[in-house]
This record gives C-alpha cells, structure tokens and sequence, in this order.
C-alpha cells in the first residue's frame, strides 16, 4: 500500500528539502514570516480601534511596505559584498529588537495611532534588508533544476505563515490581547535569528578587493535598467501589486464594515488567502509543463481581479471566503512566475541588489495601491475601491499586453573562460582609473546592419556589467573598419568584470567575432587615465 506522506516529499515540489542548507534557512524564514504576519494582522486590528479613518487603517500597510521601496537598493548592494550570513543574521535581529520595543509599549497600554505607524515602518526596515539577502542566497544552495520549486516553496513560507500567523494572531487578540501577539512575535523573530546565526555560508573566492558601497548600488541599478529581461519584470510587479494591494490592505475593513464580522472573520479571510497560495504552489510544477510565465501573468490578473468583485459584492461571507481561496491561488500564481522570471535573468555577483530592485518595484506598487485605494474607499466606499482596482489592473495589463517575461531562453550565468587576460607592462594601482578599453573590428560593409543589431545587445551587455560609459565609431578613411570603446571606473573594476565573464558573454563575443573579416582576432587595447598635476606657473 503506497505511504502518501513519502509519496508527498518525494514529489518533485519538494526536492529542494533535500539540501539540507536550504531546508534550516527556509525554516528560519518561515518562523520569522509568521512573525511579520502577526505583527502585520495585529497591528492592522489595533489601527481600527486607534483609529476609524480607512487611510489609517490603510498607511499600516504603506508603512510595512514603504522601506522596501526606500532602502531595497542600499539593502541589495550590502548583500551582494558582505558576508550574506552576517548581514542575514543582523537583519533578524533588527527585527527582534523592534518586535520587543512594539510588545513593552503594547503591554503598559503606551501605543498610539502615529507610534504603532512607526514601529510598523521600522520593522519594515528589517524585512527590506533581509529579503534581498535571501533571496541571493536561495539559488546559491538549491541546484537550478530545482531553482523554480525552491521559489515555489519560499511562496509556501510566505501564504502558509499567513495562514498560521493570523490565525495565531487571531486567537490570542480574542483571548489575551494585542500585547501578548507581541511577545510571541519577538521570540519567533529571536529564534530565526538562532537558526540563522548556526548556518555556516561558503566564503565566495575572489582575489579582488570588495566593492565600494555607492559604486555597487550603482552597478546593481545599471544592471537592471539595462536587462530587457527585468525592466519588463519590473512593469509588471508593480502593476499586478498596484491591483492587488486594494483588498489586502482594506480587508479589516472588509471583514468589519462589509461583512460585519470581527476578528475571527479578518483572520479566516487571511487563512483562506494563504491557503488558496498553498493549494497554487503544490501544483506549480504540473501547470509549468502547461503554462508559460506569461500565461501565468495574465490568468493570474483576470482571475484575481474577478474574486476580489466577488468578495465585496458576496451576499455573506461564507461566499467571500471560497473566492478568497481562488484569490489567493491566482495571487502567488502571478507572483512567483514574476519572481522565478527575475531569479534567473539575473547572475549571481549581482543577484541581492537585481532582486533588492525587484522587490522595490513589487513594494513600490503594494505601497501606492494602498494609499490610492485608502484614499478611494474614504471618498467613496471600500467596495467601490476594491471594484475600481479589479477594473484598472486587467486594464493595465491590456495596454501592456506586447511585454513579455518569458522572453525566449533563459540566460545561462555559469562561469566561462575568458581566454586570455589583460597583459600590462607597467605599474597600475587597483584604484586607478577610469580605464578605456578599445576593440577594433573589421568587417564586411555589407554585414553593417547586422554587425549594429549585435553591437547592441554588447552595449547592454557591457553596461550591465558595470561599464561607465560605451560607443562604437567608424573609421571615415577604411570602410567596414570599427571600434568600440568602454569606459571601466577603475583597474579594479575592470579586473572584476573580467572575472564575472560567463557563458552567456563568451556566446555574444562569439557573435561578435563571427563579423571579423581581418587577419587574427579583433585587436583589443587597454588605457589608463593620466592624472596631470597642476603646477604654479602662470601661463605667461
């Protein structure tokens, strides 16, 4: 008789379990996202008795949000050149302390509307600077084969804390009080940070020097804004959050006003939202086999925005919660295709700020959607702001419905060998710089049109690794002579783009090189700025 739990985790949706390393790091930030449900759901309750303004109840959300938009980038660029276990640890523990001044205050009856709205924006500071963390370390420990279940499960930590979470939250509001939700948030947050602290991290080997803090948030912003890949990502973050924030954000308003419910119904309208995700994430790699990410996008967006009618305009709650389920199925649908498709347009050496970014653009929408919503549901009404957004999110989609997340096949980011490496005959300082890189190509003049398409994916291609600037130019005296020229910002950094050289850049300079006409390989020199010292004599 076949054993239906082994059946279970031995499905392909829970592969990445078996590496052990990933298993205590998803446990860690399960603990730790239970923690930030409860505190999101009892913070949002406390708000309605602090409080009767929908934009209020609303800004709790904004200020849980808000930091990941403000500080993700600064976050990201921390992650990528620090020790990732540290920083993941002191982002726990951020957490932790905040939790325990928000439970002290909660106990001696000292919180107020603006107070609660604070200590709600500096937790939010904690979860903008672990998240990216975590999410460059995750395809780090989970072979790429699995990376697409590995994102699955993270969204079961994510809906299933919502489940428990609330429902904790909810128990312990009716029978104790908000201080004691409080309390409990603190120790889980304490122990995630255990688990973590008791992770041990591979070193990353490199012989170069760290990067500078502003030139790598830098690097991380160029390197997005030029991937085709992620700027359409991006699009459709933050407009899928924009839609979908306005009954989050209003659903203890829902549950109160709407339905006339309590707490126990805000809590089970939460459940069922974590619930649908769970259901959703179990079947992931089944639907992938028939559905593409764009697929995925756009059934996720008509499917959220028609639930989200439903469980306004439901006659009873009993008929809002299934649609809630639904909901929830269509929302971490959407979402984790979003996320998976950001993952991999994305290398390692850059991964922390690239998804630091991305979750800006996913707060940035969640943020604005629940201040306009807020706004609109105080003018109006909460089921004329639910409806409005169900409306405007399909209808975005429509009018961007050319921009694509699945963009043909997926980069490969596995290191290459570059061949040879820059020869110097005199003596250059790591810092010094800037450093000019030319290459000198001929071809033939029939090829032009051609040899320009390539030369532009090498522009974004060099920029996203970090170049200052680049051009190509023509040779007015030899036809189908051309050079290109880069702009690195020091020795350094040009030494470091050399050694994040990958299969994918050895694949362009391949198409590249299929252009050149001359005798040998194109011909690539290498200059270093001269720095002239000013002298004390006047030119006459």
């Amino acid at each position: 008789m076949p054993n239906p739990l082994r059946a279970i985790t031995q499905s392909p949706t829970f592969a990445p379990f078996r590496t052990a390393v990933f298993r205590n790091l998803w446990l860690a930030t399960f603990a730790a996202n239970i923690a930030m449900w409860m505190n999101d759901v009892t913070a949002a309750w406390v708000m309605t008795s602090l409080s009767t303004s929908p934009v209020m109840v609303a800004l709790v959300q904004t200020a849980s949000t808000l930091p990941v938009f403000l500080l993700g980038l600064p976050s990201g660029a921390m992650a990528d050149i620090v020790d990732r276990r540290r920083y993941f640890a002191a982002t726990q523990l951020w957490v932790a302390l905040t939790a325990l001044t928000l439970a002290a205050l909660a106990l001696t009856d000292s919180l107020t509307a603006p107070v609660l709205l604070a200590l709600t924006f500096a937790n939010g500071i904690g979860l903008a600077m672990r998240w990216p963390v975590f999410s460059a370390i995750v395809p780090e420990v989970v072979p790429r084969e699995h990376l697409g279940e590995a994102m699955a499960l993270n969204g079961i930590s994510m809906n299933l804390s919502r489940v428990v979470g609330p429902v904790v939250a909810g128990a312990i509001l009716a029978a104790v009080g908000s201080g004691a939700v409080f309390v409990l948030n603190t120790v889980l947050a304490v122990l995630a940070f255990a688990t973590i602290l008791h992770w041990r991290s591979e070193p990353r080997t490199s012989t170069l020097p760290g990067e500078r803090f502003v030139g790598a948030m830098r690097v991380g912003w160029q390197h997005v804004m030029q991937s085709p890949r992620m700027r359409v990502v991006l699009v459709r973050i933050f407009l899928f959050f924009l839609q979908s924030s306005a009954l989050l954000a209003l659903l203890p308003l829902i549950a109160r006003n709407v339905h006339g419910a309590g707490p126990a119904t805000y809590t089970a309208m939460l459940a069922c939202i974590g619930g649908g995700a769970v259901v959703a994430a179990m079947y992931f790699p089944r639907w992938r086999k028939r559905f593409d990410r764009d697929q995925f996008v756009v059934i996720g967006t008509m499917v959220h925005a028609l639930m989200s009618v439903v469980v306004v305009f439901a006659p009873n709650v009993w008929v809002a919660l299934p649609a809630i389920v639904v909901l929830g199925m269509a929302w971490i649908s959407t979402a984790n295709s979003l996320t998976l498709a950001a993952q991999v347009a994305l290398p390692n050496w850059v991964r922390a700020r690239g998804m630091a970014i991305y979750q800006m653009g996913l707060m940035g929408g969640a943020a604005a959607g629940s201040l306009l919503w807020g706004q609109v549901a105080g003018l109006y009404s909460v089921r004329v702001a639910v409806a409005a957004a169900a409306v405007v999110g399909p209808l975005l989609w429509l009018a961007t419905r050319r921009l694509s997340v699945e963009g043909g096949t997926d980069p490969d980011f596995s290191p290459a060998v570059l061949g040879s490496v820059p020869q110097v005959a005199i003596d250059v300082d790591p810092d010094e710089g800037p450093v000019m890189v030319t290459v000198e190509y001929q071809i033939d003049p029939a090829d032009a049109a051609a040899f320009a398409a390539v030369m532009r994916e090498t522009r974004r291609a060099r920029l996203r690794q970090g170049a200052l600037s680049w051009g190509l130019f023509k040779d007015t005296s030899a036809p189908g002579r051309y050079i290109e020229y880069f702009v690195d910002e020091s020795w350094v950094e040009h030494e470091r783009r050399l050694e994040r050289f990958s299969a994918a850049d050895a694949g362009l300079r391949e198409r590249r090189g299929a252009f050149h006409k001359g005798s040998g390989a194109p011909v690539v020199n290498r200059y270093v700025a001269e720095a002239l010292r000013r002298t004390n004599h006047w030119p006459w």
